[in-house]
């Protein structure tokens, strides 16, 4: 088990940035990946960003280029840097902790952080 909790959430202007930041309550460095997705009102949760233990980072499309996810272990912190942000960013914004692969497959889930965009 592990508790993430989110933060950094809040109303921005259209080209404006925010920086989310996800805590852990234990060592990310044990999770398969971490991982940033969004829900907005209406629509399924999408994948934003996701940076596993090793290997290449992936984004979706729709953020490449303004968006950044990064990670620090020794403080058990997932950040996401996100930079001119449009309103079509307006979403509730999860952090992700993956474990194990396939049908094994464990999802950690934070409560969410709320990122408005105002045009």
């Amino acid at each position: 088990q592990v508790q993430l909790v989110e933060s950094g959430g809040g109303l921005v202007q259209a080209g404006g940035s925010l920086r989310l930041s996800c805590a852990a309550s234990r060592s990310i460095f044990s999770f398969n990946a971490m991982g940033w997705y969004r829900q907005a009102p209406g629509k399924q949760r999408e994948l934003v960003a996701r940076i596993p233990s090793g290997g290449r980072t992936n984004y979706a499309d729709s953020v490449k280029g303004r968006f950044t996810i990064s990670r620090d272990n020794a403080k058990n912190t997932v950040y996401l840097q996100m930079n001119s942000l449009k309103p079509e960013d307006t979403a509730v914004y999860y952090c992700n902790a993956e474990r194990g692969g396939g049908l094994g497959r464990i999802d950690y889930w934070g409560q969410g952080t709320q990122v408005t965009v105002s045009s």
